[in-house]
């Protein structure tokens, strides 16, 4: 189902580029010299779908990058919090690791007897004394 919804967009869209294509092939030239425009020194000559692409491009890139660099605080705080996270699991580990053993150890439980602690009836299903 995702495939034909990935098709449903894509095919439109190289259509739509490849008419912008066809539709504006004429040459236009760039210029990068604000001062001599009738005789620039550093022009380019190319077609204008080209010249239109290429900015869209570049306004894409520049505008994640801006995004990128404005979110830097929180995935900053991210990493930090999972750094923290970390920290609390491996001190739960240790503790948990100490801990251990005493709960292990059968001189500290008591002996488990029935018939001393409940009776010879002991306990129902919802753990209640009979």
């Amino acid at each position: 189902m995702r495939k034909f919804f990935k098709a449903l967009v894509l095919i439109p869209l190289g259509l739509l580029f490849v008419v912008f294509a066809v539709a504006n092939r004429h040459l236009v030239t760039v210029s990068f010299d604000p001062f001599n425009s009738t005789d620039p020194s550093l022009a380019i000559t190319l077609p204008l779908f080209v010249v239109l692409i290429v900015v869209a491009i570049a306004g894409v890139v520049a505008g994640g990058t801006a995004t990128w660099f404005r979110q830097r605080h929180w995935r900053r705080a991210a990493r930090q919090h999972e750094a923290d996270a970390r920290q609390a699991r491996s001190q739960l580990a240790d503790l948990r690791a100490g801990a251990a053993p005493a709960w292990t150890d059968p001189k500290r439980l008591p002996a488990s007897s029935r018939v001393d602690l409940y009776g010879s009836t002991g306990r129902d299903k919802q753990g209640a004394t009979l």
